[in-house]
């Protein structure tokens, strides 16, 4: 056999007519376009598969004949013309959403930065839920208009490849990924247009990270990477995977995030009006741009933290505190002790940061605490998510009422045109126009459903079901395969799934909280749900664990154990390496969603959002968004909360729960047709319902306008007044605040007083007048807010403050404010005065993190 030592690669040349494929296939825009998917995917269906859907792969390994011969080709030269003409469109409308209302700001750039961005398959830099909405959120950011850009890390090997093997055990394939194979460009800057790269400093060196662009209709995402010559081994591999490694990784990833990252977009010449952290791994940047704030305009910590934390916003997305990066003090000094220099502060202060009011010198740096402190605005996911975390990060607002504490939310939602099926989509399209696209989150758009008949939509249901149990058959026998079953298991695999079966999908991230296992409780039970001769039902199962997670390695273990036991054979699925595509998948043809987790831990959660305008149904935990969505006629509730610290309990009350709906509500639902056409009437009036409600609600285009409207402009206009005249109200509010905590511990009030009739009861409306004193020290009265917080004396529910605003001088330095509270509802209430600090300038009224109560 001959030896061939050298090989080499002939890249195809596209031929003139057809060379603005080029441009089509690296601009992400297409993943949400079925007619752009569709003109790539006619080049060559099979190689289309082959390259994972990547169109900038597939432009690479097409034969040129190919090429050719579509150039040559009436048909395909037509559609790319009409794809590129859709696109052109896009590309330059000019009457987007944030022209419309707020034309003037066009070059208020809101910078994005997130670990994980989950687009498409084709570009493998996410893992879960994180990843895939920071994505939706740049698409709906381009489709609004607003100005945007995003900042994430561009990972050698991505996240890992999921493979079950024959005993159910969950086994993780590494995948380099070739770089040049993605829709992706190197950042070039200077007349000579060399590649740009950053440096930031680590212990004894300094490492370079190269910049690349994805983009993303009309957002611009930079991915920076550490695999280049000029690093150390060692340093090479910090972009190498997400999620990897030990926590000096993890501090290593997050400095090149949030430091490199802002590095090189100002070096690209962006001077971004608002800074959005997509979790904490990107918090570093308050300290970068705190720290050239000091050095180029110097200004004293503290007067660049005015304006870096007034343009700063932070989402936080972890329920639990385990989720929230935190780091040693001897790692924090290896890698910031010369970094606080630059900062003039000095460690101690430093690490004051991201520690809790009330810390010890050996506690951990917080990544959270360090956002919180450096942001002026903070938001949870989802309205149960905000009071969440408002619970969990009290600590950094000591003797502040937990209903008080500055985190608000906005609940997250999912990219439409992404996530529904282009069958679905063109339904939609033939009763509503194209226009609907440009209105999904006004619920008049979604009202075209009623020009969707029954048969129609049922019948396009059945088709992307079929296509689904297909996809299924044919991922179950490629796993077979590799793992070595023998031909009589992988020729099974064609009577696996029945398309005219209820079909009920569970896919996601397998931590325990999520509590996939909670089906299998009662095997006995769930045999006879499963194999009702006239209700039968199917699952199909599908989610990756982290590596180093054995709990959640265990549970998919025991789903396959189970899927393989003969009361379940064919009728309990799981399909290995969940990904975009297998979601995809599954969110077109299921039936309906399931969601089991332990309230209150899903934070939000997007994929029942994302199964609704597919025409199927949730049935899901009241937890996170569907919490909110929920309304009893639009799916299924299951179980209730349970005031108990044994979850064990928890998990009983909901497994009876799940059993029971799907025993007498889901299934006698799905199969009830009594019509002449054999159609599920009252199935599909509920298929309908939930569209209606949840569509034009649990979306990214609504979304991004919250966060535009509550967080973004307002970033936006306080920066500017903290930067005018030469950062005047920056100093001017750092020294007010600095004089402030000099004489906080002076203030105190008392002689609360508060009249009512003598019975202490008042009617709903009422209003009776509520006096205080307060000694102020040194203060003026018109430097401090005064307030009546009056709350149930459970302790919980809405707290309602009444500022006392009247102020008249009694003895030295003594003064008397009062007001009147106003009783808005019955019940039983406690109350107190409370003194903050109070300046016009302020962004939240909790931003000195100071509070005085009333003795």
């Amino acid at each position: 056999m001959p030896n061939w030592p050298h090989t080499f690669s002939v890249i195809p040349q596209i031929p003139a007519g057809i060379e603005s494929l080029r441009e089509l296939a690296y601009n992400l825009w297409w993943c949400w376009n079925d007619d752009a998917i569709s003109l790539f995917r006619r080049m060559d269906p099979d190689l289309w598969e082959a390259c994972g859907h990547n169109p900038a792969l597939l432009l690479k390994r097409v034969r040129q004949s190919k090429l050719m011969a579509a150039s040559t080709d009436g048909d395909f030269c037509e559609h790319l013309k009409r794809v590129m003409g859709q696109w052109h469109a896009y590309r330059d409308k000019k009457d987007r959403w944030y022209k419309q209302n707020y034309p003037e700001g066009e070059n208020d750039v809101v910078a994005y930065f997130s670990a994980e961005f989950g687009f498409h398959e084709s570009l493998p830099i996410y893992s879960g839920g994180l990843g895939i909405l920071a994505g939706d959120h740049c698409k709906s950011a381009s489709d609004l208009g607003v100005p945007f850009i995003a900042v994430g890390l561009l990972y050698r090997l991505g996240y890992f490849k999921q493979r079950i093997n024959k005993e159910g055990w969950q086994e993780s394939e590494s995948v380099t990924w070739d770089f040049n194979d993605l829709p992706i460009s190197e950042v070039r800057t200077g007349e000579d247009k060399r590649p740009l790269t950053v440096q930031m400093q680590m212990p004894g060196r300094a490492v370079q990270a190269k910049v690349w662009e994805v983009k993303v209709g009309n957002v611009r995402l930079f991915l920076l990477d550490t695999d280049v010559p000029e690093n150390s081994e060692d340093d090479r591999r910090i972009t190498y995977q997400l999620y990897g490694g030990d926590m000096e990784m993890r501090i290593k990833q997050e400095i090149v995030l949030a430091i490199g990252g802002v590095r090189a977009i100002l070096a690209m010449g962006y001077q971004p009006a608002v800074y959005h952290m997509n979790e904490g791994h990107a918090a570093f940047l308050s300290l970068e741009r705190i720290r050239r704030m000091v050095l180029e305009h110097g200004l004293t910590f503290n007067e660049a933290l005015q304006p870096v934390a007034a343009s700063n916003l932070f989402t936080t997305h972890t329920p639990v505190p385990a989720g929230n990066d935190a780091f040693s003090p001897e790692l924090m000094g290896r890698y910031f002790g010369d970094f606080t220099l630059d900062c003039k502060i000095t460690f101690e202060e430093f690490m004051r940061l991201g520690r809790p009011a009330e810390s010890r010198p050996g506690d951990s740096f917080s990544m959270t605490i360090l956002a919180l402190r450096t942001s002026r605005q903070a938001n949870g996911v989802s309205a149960i998510h905000g009071r969440v975390s408002r619970e969990m990060w009290q600590i950094v607002w000591p003797g502040v009422p937990r209903e008080e504490v500055p985190i608000d939310h906005v609940t997250n939602g999912i990219h439409t045109l992404t996530w529904m099926a282009p069958e679905i989509r063109s339904l939609f399209e033939k009763a509503g126009g194209h226009a609907w696209e440009d209105r999904l989150w006004e619920k008049e758009a979604w009202k075209c459903l009623k020009g969707i008949t029954d048969e129609e939509f049922w019948h396009t249901r059945q088709q992307l079901k079929l296509k689904l149990v297909k996809f299924v058959r044919a991922n179950l026998r490629q796993q077979r395969m590799r793992a070595g079953y023998n031909a009589e298991d992988i020729l099974a695999t064609e009577d696996v799934l029945d398309p005219g079966i209820l079909t009920i999908g569970f896919a996601r991230r397998f931590a325990t909280y999520k509590r996939a296992g909670l089906l299998f409780k009662d095997l006995r039970r769930l045999e006879a749900i499963v194999s009702n001769p006239q209700r039968q039902v199917q699952f199909i199962f599908a989610g990756k664990a982290h590596p180093a997670d054995e709990g959640g390695k265990k549970l998919i273990q025991r789903i396959y154990q189970v899927a393989q036991m003969p009361a379940f054979k064919n009728r309990i699925i799981f399909i290995e390496n969940y990904d975009i595509n297998v979601a995809r998948h599954m969110y077109h043809g299921v039936d309906v969603w399931l969601n089991t987790p332990t309230r209150p831990l899903e934070a939000s959660g997007t994929s029942g959002e994302k199964v609704a305008p597919n025409g199927g149904i949730n049935l899901s935990v009241r937890d996170g968004w569907w919490d909110e969505a929920f309304d009893g006629a639009n799916g299924w509730a299951v179980g209730e909360e349970v005031n108990s610290s044994d979850a064990s309990i928890q998990d009983e009350f909901d497994v009876v729960s799940l059993y029971d709906l799907l025993e007498h509500h889901v299934a006698p639902l799905f199969y009830t047709r009594n019509n002449e056409q054999n159609l599920p009437r009252e199935w599909m009036r509920w298929v309908r319902h939930s569209i209606e409600t949840i569509g034009p609600v649990y979306n990214t285009g609504r979304m991004v306008q919250d966060y535009t409207r509550k967080f973004y402009r307002q970033a936006i206009e306080k920066r500017r007044l903290l930067r005018e005249n030469n950062f005047e109200h920056s100093k001017a509010l750092a020294a007010w605040k600095e004089r402030i905590r000099k004489y906080w511990s002076e203030v105190k009030a008392k002689d609360v007083n508060w009249r009512t009739t003598p019975t202490r009861r008042v009617n709903v409306g009422e209003e009776f007048a509520v006096e205080c004193s307060v000694y102020l020290g040194e203060l003026r009265p018109e430097e401090v807010w005064v307030e009546a917080c009056v709350q149930p004396t459970s302790g919980t529910g809405q707290l309602n403050a009444f500022r006392l605003q009247t102020v008249t001088a009694t003895e030295p330095n003594w003064y008397r404010f009062s007001g009147a509270v106003k009783a808005t509802e019955s019940g039983t209430y406690q109350f107190n005065v409370s003194v903050l600090p109070y300046h016009p300038d302020f962004v939240s009224k909790h931003e000195m993190h100071l509070i005085t109560w009333a003795a």
